[in-house]
C-alpha cells in the first residue's frame, strides 16, 4: 500500500517537474493566434498589434490564424479542442464566451468552462445612437419621446442575439418602453439603416457609430458602460438615466482548458506588457477600443459574472440565434 503511495506521489511529482520544465522552455516554436472573425475588424486589428509585440518579446513568431463562421463558435471551438501547451490561443470576446452559450442550442464548446482566461485585453465604446430625425438629445427625452410614441420607433441589430440586440432588449425593459426589432445580418446594413432613418435607434460598437456621429448623420445619446470612457469623457453613461443599465463589450485571450499555470502568468505578464506600447495603445484609441490590464484571476471574474448575468437574461427572454 505504502509503495503504491510513494510511486503516486513520485507521478504527481514527476508531472510537476514536466510542467515547470515546460514552462521554462516556452515557446520554442512558432504560436497560434487565433481570431474567430474575418480580417479588417476591430478584434482582428488588435491581434495582429499584439502578435507582432510578440513577436518581438518572446523571439518566435505569433501567427494571427482567422477562422471565422458561425458567430465566432468555429474558431473558438478550435482552440478549446487544441492541446494546452501555450502554442494556441484565442482572442475571443464577450459575445463568443458569455452570450452564444445561452443563445445557441447546439454549442460545440462550453464557453466558461472549456478554455483558461488568460487576459482581458480591452474593451470596446458601446454606444447608443439615434437618428437626428427622432426628437430628443438625451436618454431621458428619448424615452420620453418613446413613451408618447408607442411603436413609432424602430431599434436595429447585427441580428438575433447579437449585443445590439440585447443592448436595445436591456434598454426597453429598463426604460418601460417597446419599440420595434429590425434584424438585419451583419452591423454595417444595421448602421447604413439608422443613417438612413430606416430605423430609429442602435445599440453598437463605436468603431461602427462614431464615424457618422461626427459628420452628424447619427446623434449620440451615451455609452452603455457603468461608467464614462475615458476615450469619450464627455459622453454620459446610460445608466446616469436608468441607474444599473449596463452592458460592457470586451475582448480578451484564452488558452484551452487546463493550460499550466506558469504558463498563464507568463502569457499574462507578456500581453500586458505588449498592449501597452504606445503604438498599440494609438492604434486602439483611434478605433475606440480602450486597452485594460488585469489578471487571468481579474479576468476570470468577469467571465463567469457575465456568462451568468447574460445567460440569464437571455434564457428568460427566450432569444435564440439558431
Amino acid at each position: 500500500m505504502f509503495s503504491r503511495l510513494r510511486r503516486g506521489l513520485t507521478l504527481l511529482a514527476l508531472c510537476g517537474f514536466a510542467h515547470l520544465a515546460a514552462a521554462a522552455e516556452w515557446p520554442d516554436r512558432p504560436i497560434t493566434l487565433v481570431v474567430p472573425w474575418a480580417p479588417g475588424g476591430s478584434t482582428d486589428i488588435l491581434a495582429r498589434s499584439l502578435a507582432e509585440q510578440l513577436t518581438k518579446s518572446l523571439g518566435q513568431a505569433v501567427i494571427v490564424d482567422n477562422r471565422a463562421g458561425a458567430s465566432g463558435n468555429i474558431g473558438s471551438n478550435f482552440v478549446a479542442k487544441a492541446k494546452p501547451d501555450g502554442y494556441t490561443l484565442l482572442i475571443g470576446s464577450m459575445s463568443t464566451h458569455a452570450m452564444n452559450p445561452a443563445l445557441m442550442p447546439a454549442m460545440p464548446f462550453r464557453g466558461v468552462e472549456d478554455f483558461t482566461p488568460i487576459a482581458q485585453m480591452a474593451n470596446v465604446i458601446n454606444t447608443m445612437v439615434i437618428n437626428p430625425a427622432v426628437p430628443a438629445t438625451n436618454v431621458k427625452e428619448f424615452i420620453a419621446y418613446a413613451k408618447a410614441n408607442p411603436g413609432k420607433l424602430a431599434y436595429a441589430s447585427a441580428g438575433p442575439g447579437s449585443t445590439n440586440h440585447l443592448s436595445a432588449v436591456l434598454f426597453e425593459r429598463a426604460a418601460g418602453i417597446q419599440m420595434l426589432h429590425v434584424p438585419y445580418k451583419g452591423g454595417a446594413p444595421a448602421v447604413l439603416d439608422t443613417v438612413a432613418n430606416q430605423t430609429q435607434v442602435l445599440f453598437s460598437a463605436g468603431t461602427q457609430t462614431l464615424p457618422h456621429v461626427k459628420t452628424g448623420k447619427l446623434r449620440l445619446l451615451g455609452v452603455t458602460e457603468a461608467r464614462r470612457s475615458p476615450l469619450l469623457p464627455d459622453a454620459p453613461t446610460v445608466a446616469e438615466t436608468l441607474p444599473g443599465f449596463e452592458l460592457g463589450v470586451w475582448y480578451g485571450a484564452f488558452g484551452p482548458a487546463n493550460l499550466p499555470k506558469e504558463l498563464v502568468t507568463r502569457l499574462n505578464d507578456e500581453i500586458n506588457k505588449a498592449l501597452a506600447q504606445p503604438e498599440v495603445r494609438t492604434r486602439m484609441d483611434a478605433l475606440g477600443v480602450e486597452i485594460v490590464k488585469g489578471t487571468p484571476q481579474q479576468f476570470a471574474k468577469v467571465l463567469r459574472s457575465d456568462a451568468d448575468r447574460y445567460g440569464k437574461v437571455i434564457r428568460e427572454l427566450g432569444i435564440k440565434n439558431e
